[in-house]
């Protein structure tokens, strides 16, 4: 098991996987808040949501899984950029499985849209994970 913690893209996937986890927090608690107590539609809920679960990860994933990349160095606009366009994509995949699991298949209850929002959130984390890890901090 110590081997395999030494593979770099390992410890990488496992940082991510907090760093995400903490960002999928931030991003639940918004969506609930917006769709169960603001009564916002949840397409502008699961949007609204995304803004800041993605700043969060960005700033985490840069102290903790990405410290050590120096790419973008003196570039941290085309950073942050690249990162939230990476992560728009991954938006519309979570926009498509939250409408697949809400208007098609009609888990339309609070619970069942709060379920639904974190199944599509664990299916498009790993999207996330390997466009950064193999692109955008290759």
């Amino acid at each position: 098991m110590r081997k395999i913690l030494e593979i770099p893209v390992v410890r990488q996937f496992i940082s991510y996987f907090f760093v995400g986890g903490i960002a999928a927090l931030v991003e639940w608690v918004c969506f609930a808040l917006f769709d169960n107590v603001l009564h916002m539609h949840y397409i502008l809920a699961t949007c609204l949501a995304f803004v800041f679960s993605t700043s969060a990860n960005w700033i985490l994933g840069r102290l903790w899984t990405f410290r050590d990349n120096k790419s973008y160095e003196n570039k941290k606009a085309r950073e942050v950029l690249l990162v939230f366009a990476v992560s728009a994509i991954g938006l519309l995949f979570n926009m498509g499985l939250m409408y697949l699991f809400v208007t098609v298949l009609g888990l339309d209850s609070a619970v069942l849209k709060t379920l639904s929002k974190i199944a599509a959130t664990g299916i498009v984390f790993f999207w996330n994970f390997l466009i950064r890890r193999f692109v955008i901090y290759k």
